[in-house]
């Protein structure tokens, strides 16, 4: 029998493995994939550069994350951010630097004064419990989508608030309790470090891309690690709980999940979780988003003096970014679909949605973009075993109604993943924050 079996090999459930095997523990990953990597994946093109067709980022008072890339000796290297931004509202392109395009003087007085109202409300959050504040109720009763309509008198303004819920969460701001979006701004700093690239949550990627970061961690534990075996079952047995895999089964005296909460759900339980627990579980869909990437011989936007990067209120791609390699003489452009379109889009045809992005491309930087070497994306809604990204979405009622309690321990059932953390929820040095709460949980007791 193992001390602690932690279910998914994702950056959360492979660091707290990796710190409970330090802290001279036995334990068994067990990831339902082929793989290990979780949310994030690299891909390789013809020619040998590796991008991520999932999570990719980190930035400064990602503290968590910088430290561990640093003990597995992976370096960084900063996401292209030369030359001007395109914004592309009102039909009309423009080019922008810094974080808010150029827009009319009383719209960019809208989007600042909305931006500082959101950070001020934010600062007063609580993250250990956002249901604390007074206003909890009341801002949990709210959508981001009702806040924006009351909180911005032009229609730009609205549109740049809607675009920043894409952006940041892969869903409409409909979806999204106000609390939520106060609670997540908070945790990631705030508003400008959450969109930046230049100190902020955009500014760097890992050499050799992100997957990297599981590859390493899994090394470590060497044949630990057990892929291709999704839990279909548990078993709480007293003074151990027993996982069924296809294989067989696996008892432990603890076990770590570390999954997409609803994935949870699909796990058949003896005894079943308490009912509170598995209604705010099912309360917690992922977010919807196609990440694309084209491959091109240069990056020949630059040589327009463009960065890569534009935000625009046409769709399906509205936010777009240079994920080039400084190694490589070829050209990288990302793009993002999210939300409503994302899961529109996911139900189209390979090359109809191939089609559609490259005539976005085209549209942000000319015919050039119609035509390159290689296309790849990745509908993160379509994976068996995420089921959508970046994270999980917090709608009216989740947070006061007790999610703060999703964090702790069921019996001998402990619950990491990013989406259990209180600082950079959603992102990797959450995932990070996560497995060390739930490691000192297994190693206290």
């Amino acid at each position: 029998m193992h001390d602690v079996i932690v279910v998914g090999a994702g950056i959360s459930g492979l660091t707290a493995a990796w710190r409970l095997a330090q802290a001279g523990k036995r334990v068994k990953v067990l990831e339902a994939n082929a793989r290990v990597g979780g949310r994030t994946l690299n891909h390789r093109f013809a020619s040998g550069d590796v991008v991520e067709v999932g999570g990719q980022w980190v930035g400064p008072t990602q503290d968590r994350i910088l430290a561990l890339l640093a003990e597995l000796k992976l370096q960084t290297f900063p996401l292209w951010n030369q030359g001007d931004n395109l914004t592309l509202f009102g039909g009309v392109l423009k080019p922008y630097r810094g974080t808010i395009p150029r827009f009319a003087p009383h719209v960019l007085l809208d989007v600042l004064q909305a931006q500082l109202r959101l950070d001020r409300l934010a600062r007063q959050i609580n993250l250990d419990d956002p249901a604390q504040h007074a206003k909890a109720l009341q801002w949990d009763s709210m959508t981001f989508a009702q806040w924006i309509a009351r909180s911005l008198r032009t229609r730009h303004a609205r549109s740049v608030f809607e675009l920043l819920s894409g952006a940041v969460f892969a869903a409409n701001a409909r979806e999204l309790s106000l609390l939520h979006v106060l609670f997540y701004i908070k945790s990631g700093t705030n508003l400008d470090t959450l969109l930046g690239v230049n100190k902020g949550a955009q500014q760097d990627r890992i050499v050799g891309g992100s997957q990297r970061i599981c590859e390493e961690l899994a090394l470590r534990l060497d044949d630990a690690v057990q892929l291709a075996q999704p839990v279909r079952a548990l078993r709480q047995l007293g003074d151990s709980v027993e996982l069924l895999t296809d294989s067989g089964s696996h008892q432990a005296r603890r076990v770590i999940f570390a999954l997409p909460p609803t994935l949870l759900l699909r796990i058949s339980q003896e005894p079943l979780l308490p009912g509170w627990r598995d209604q705010l579980l099912q309360r917690q869909p992922q977010g919807a988003a196609i990440k694309c990437m084209a491959h091109y011989r240069t990056p020949f936007w630059r040589a327009r003096g463009l960065s890569g990067q534009v935000t625009s209120e046409q769709g399906p791609v509205r936010l777009t970014f240079d994920n080039s390699l400084p190694s490589s003489p070829r050209g990288v452009l990302m793009g993002f679909i999210e939300g409503d379109e994302a899961r529109y889009w996911s139900a189209q045809g390979a090359e109809e949605r191939r089609a559609v992005v490259l005539e976005c491309f085209a549209r942000y930087f000319g015919s050039q973009a119609l035509e390159p070497l290689e296309y790849i994306d990745k509908s993160w809604m379509d994976e068996p075993f995420a089921r959508g990204c970046y994270a999980a979405l917090m709608g009216p009622g989740v947070w006061s109604n007790g999610a703060a309690r999703l964090r702790e321990p069921q019996g001998r059932l402990h619950f990491a993943g990013t989406e259990t953390a209180t600082r950079w929820m959603g992102y990797f040095d959450g995932a990070v924050q996560a497995a060390e709460r739930a490691v000192a949980e297994v190693l206290r007791s």
